[in-house]
């Protein structure tokens, strides 16, 4: 942030993986795995989805990544590293303010100089945020299932970290 209504940004060419980190089990890690909700994980999953509306965005593994020349095996072992670095951050400045960090979803992308930077921003629509006693959503789930109050669980999330 340079003031309150500028930011500075870098160019980058995005790599075509979505990266999502998983803490608590919810949404697809439940529906397709048969993890029960809520259910704290072990460590943290990080999982890669070919970002590609046209395929529905299928979960791949790295090996997809590197048959398809998106980024080779150095470039995700940067991107894992940074995104469990950046999970280690969000969690503990969360849990700080109240809400447990569920899960988010990360993308990357390579600046002028061939560097791998985050190029994504981190909200409500990209993470899965839930109150730490109640474990009321606080995110992009409150539209998803209909639960009403989005505008208002996003204000509880932006007081809350201001």
């Amino acid at each position: 942030m340079v003031s309150d209504t500028e930011m500075l940004v870098n160019k980058v060419n995005i790599i075509k993986v979505e990266v999502v980190c998983r803490n608590i089990a919810a949404g697809s890690l439940v529906k397709k795995f048969g993890f029960t909700e809520g259910e704290k994980l072990g460590t943290p999953i990080v999982e890669y989805y070919l970002k590609s509306d046209e395929l529905g965005d299928p979960l791949f593994t790295e090996d997809h990544i590197f048959a398809l020349g998106l980024a080779n095996k150095y470039d995700m072992d940067i991107i894992k590293k940074m995104t469990l670095r950046i999970n280690d951050l969000l969690g503990k400045f969360f849990i700080e303010k109240g809400i447990k960090l569920v899960d988010f979803k990360l993308e990357f992308g390579k600046d002028k100089n061939g560097n791998i930077i985050l190029a994504d921003e981190i909200s409500p629509d990209t993470c899965r945020l839930w109150d730490s006693e109640t474990n009321k959503k606080l995110d992009k789930d409150r539209f998803r299932f209909d639960l009403g109050e989005v505008e208002e669980a996003y204000l509880e999330i932006k007081n809350r970290i201001v």
